[in-house]
């Protein structure tokens, strides 16, 4: 901790820093029960996310997205569409190249596990908060959205919402 810690801003962002770190974790692993992702793992599950979101792209550019070696990911690919849950192409401007995509069977899985989460938070917000807990709720996901655009390296100004 920093020098600053000293000063109760500082000090109160410390333990509110470390307590959300704490249930984001703990939500994070309460949503991953729900999936039911069957035999994929986390980290294949990782990368059909990825290609879901960024579209088709090679092992090579997975690699680099996900901070693996390629020869990992190469494995992880392997692994995937033997699977049925990708198929490849050749690349039309490098045909050494192989594009990556996800199959129909694969998007099915992706929305069914998507839907088990969802249903799962409804059905825990619904019986847990009332209906202004319910908009402090709301509330502090846009808070939250905030903090995950922030960037990772610098420092912002407080800013006074009053």
């Amino acid at each position: 901790m920093s020098p600053q810690a000293s000063d109760p801003e500082t000090a109160r962002a410390a333990r509110v820093a470390a307590a959300l770190r704490v249930v984001v974790g703990q939500l994070g692993r309460r949503l991953r029960e729900q999936a039911h992702p069957g035999a994929v793992t986390w980290s294949q599950m990782s990368v059909l996310g990825r290609l879901e979101r960024d579209g088709p792209a090679t092992v090579t550019r997975l690699a680099r997205a996900e901070g693996v070696r390629p020869q990992s990911m190469g494995a992880t690919v392997s692994v995937l569409l033997g699977a049925g849950l990708l198929r490849g192409a050749a690349d039309p401007t490098d045909g050494r190249q192989t594009i990556l995509s996800l199959t129909p069977a694969c998007r099915e899985m992706i929305e069914t596990s998507r839907a088990a989460r969802e249903d799962w938070l409804l059905r825990a917000i619904r019986a847990n908060f009332s209906a202004v807990e319910q908009d402090q709720l709301a509330n502090a996901v846009e808070l939250l959205k905030r903090l995950v655009d922030a960037p990772a390296d610098a420092m912002l100004p407080h800013a006074d919402p009053r």
